[in-house]
């Protein structure tokens, strides 16, 4: 594929529509090129590079069987440890909150759904995050891709939470070219930004899983390997709507189903995508010094391509398709190479593993719910981790008739939550879609079903058990023969949810809307009362013309 669009400026492909991967074969020197990696006794901090993938189905790898073409990932897995007990959050924010807190969501008020374009909210501007503490152990951080943590206000944006630089877009989802997000009707605005700035200059269709990917390659080559990066690209892939370059599909024409076609060929993509950087990683000489980390943010959505099978259930649920994740470990650095973990880990996990792999401190008072998985995952030393509370969401909808004798006087098991502890999981109230999904079992459009395994429980029924190590599948509910763990269960979830603070969850802000704000979404609160300056020099010239709501009221987008 290089050599197609060879001799094109980066601006050039713009205008064209697209980019491609030419621009990354590097061939300039760039600072510590060409020296020791070392000038004192002390071994060099690693390179940490943390890959963030969007909506990845748990069944959507080849290593997990998928019909979708991954050479790259299944060989930096099959080379690296692929975790395979591994959890994530059922959707987008409150994955990323955790990952960039090492705090559940219960610790951070963002228990309910996500983080919407305008709500007034964002992560506690109290807690230290992940990069921050990176920053202090002497890292150059770089964001790279979707922030999805809220913005609201300056103190929220990523530069002001740890990362020297970003590159990307602030709310949930969007147009992969255009950079156009919707979040209702008439409240639409473009999305792209590079620092606290709006990146107009980015509009003229440049696909985000090339262009974040030419981004990272430009902080490889300039950045100095000599001094530790902490690198983490956050890609929109493979997120409705399920867009990408024609020459993709040709691989996946057998496919019928044209929302998995699209879909696989967004994964074939971003596989590419990481294809890339990895060589990148080689050739400006930071791979032998690295850390790369892939993981799935939430389970896949079958409405929208994505497969979670065998598992049950799918994106937004607390069953496993919702929170069992696609994640690996590839480096140079690691002891057990080519090996599976079954270690209990979560996205938590990652905050105090990174800190001490990079030689940081982590105080008492940061109150983390994460563990340091590092033994666990380079030396197969078992993991710390026994438990892992799901969540638990006192503003979701509550199941609307039930025996009270479900919860032995405890506990409300109308309330939403899931926890996992050793061998079991319980989950109480909606755990939300239950279905066990094979890929392409929807079809073209939304509306008709078929071949699917349904269950159906008695009316009001609010309490699950699984042995999750013995049935991965969730096809055995023993809450009924197992009376004495559903207790213990749930005395557990009484004593995580007395460390809860209050849900945050706000009304839409009007002054979000983009048409108040130059065409773009930006920040629109200031503390001080000062009028908001982020795009102000350059609002009169990019007006918002964007106002379609297709966007988000016609997903998944097949065209």
């Amino acid at each position: 594929m290089f050599g197609a669009l060879a001799g094109f400026s980066v601006a050039s492909l713009l205008t064209f529509g697209y980019l491609s991967w030419d621009w990354l074969e590097p061939g300039l020197q760039h600072p510590g090129a060409g020296d020791p990696l070392t000038g004192n006794s002390n071994p060099p901090k690693p390179h940490i590079i943390f890959i963030l993938a969007d909506d990845q189905g748990f069944h959507d790898v080849g290593y997990h069987g998928s019909e979708i073409h991954t050479p790259t990932l299944d060989r930096l897995a099959a080379q690296g440890v692929k975790l395979e007990n591994y959890y994530i959050q059922p959707i987008c924010s409150p994955s990323r909150s955790q990952l960039i807190t090492g705090r559940y969501q219960i610790h951070t008020g963002l228990q309910h759904s996500i983080i919407r374009a305008g709500q007034p909210n964002c992560i506690p501007l109290t807690n230290v995050t992940l990069p921050q503490k990176l920053q202090e152990a002497g890292y150059s951080t770089h964001m790279i891709g979707k922030w999805h943590l809220g913005f609201y206000k300056k103190e929220c944006l990523p530069t002001r939470k740890g990362f020297d630089t970003f590159f990307g877009s602030l709310t949930g989802s969007g147009d992969y070219y255009t950079h156009d997000i919707c979040d209702g009707p008439k409240t639409c605005g473009y999305d792209l930004h590079k620092d606290e700035n709006v990146a107009w200059e980015y509009r003229a269709h440049s696909y985000s899983t090339f262009l974040y990917t030419q981004k990272a390659v430009e902080i490889l080559a300039s950045h100095d390997r000599r001094e530790p990066l902490f690198l983490y690209i956050a890609f929109q892939a493979v997120h409705t709507p399920l867009q990408v370059p024609h020459k993709y599909l040709g691989r996946y024409m057998s496919i019928d189903n044209i929302g998995r076609r699209r879909y696989a060929a967004m994964v074939t993509c971003l596989d590419e995508a990481v294809n890339n950087l990895t060589k990148a990683l080689k050739a400006y000489g930071y791979y032998d010094n690295s850390v790369i980390i892939y993981s799935s943010d939430n389970g896949g959505q079958p409405l929208a391509g994505g497969s979670n099978w065998p598992l049950r259930g799918r994106k937004g649920t607390y069953w496993e398709g919702g929170i069992r994740g696609v994640g690996f470990v590839h480096s140079p650095l690691i002891k057990n190479k080519g090996s599976v973990s079954r270690g209990l880990m979560h996205i938590t996990d990652w905050y105090p593993t990174l800190v001490t792999l990079a030689e940081g401190e982590l105080e008492e008072d940061l109150d983390l719910d994460g563990y340091d998985v590092w033994e666990t995952i380079s030396e197969g030393k078992p993991s710390p981790r026994t438990d892992i509370l799901h969540n638990i969401d006192p503003l979701y909808t509550r199941v609307k008739t039930r025996s009270p004798r479900d919860g032995f006087g405890i506990w409300d098991t109308a309330i939403q939550a899931a926890i996992r502890v050793k061998d079991w999981k319980l989950l109480t109230g909606n755990p939300g879609f239950s279905d066990w999904i094979p890929p392409q079992t929807f079809p073209n459009f939304a509306g008709k079903w078929w071949n699917l395994e349904r269950i159906l429980w008695p009316k009001g029924k609010s309490v699950w058990l699984f042995n999750i190590t013995a049935d991965p599948y969730e096809r055995v509910d023993l809450s009924q023969k197992y009376p004495e763990v559903v207790k213990r269960l749930l005395l557990r979830l009484v004593q995580y949810n007395k460390t809860a603070v209050p849900v945050k969850y706000p009304p839409k802000d009007p002054r979000s809307n983009p048409k108040l704000n130059g065409g773009a979404w930006v920040p629109w609160e200031n503390g001080d009362g000062e009028e908001n300056n982020i795009i102000k020099s350059i609002a009169d010239k990019s007006p918002c013309n964007v106002c379609n709501t297709k966007l988000r009221f016609k997903k998944p987008v097949w065209g």
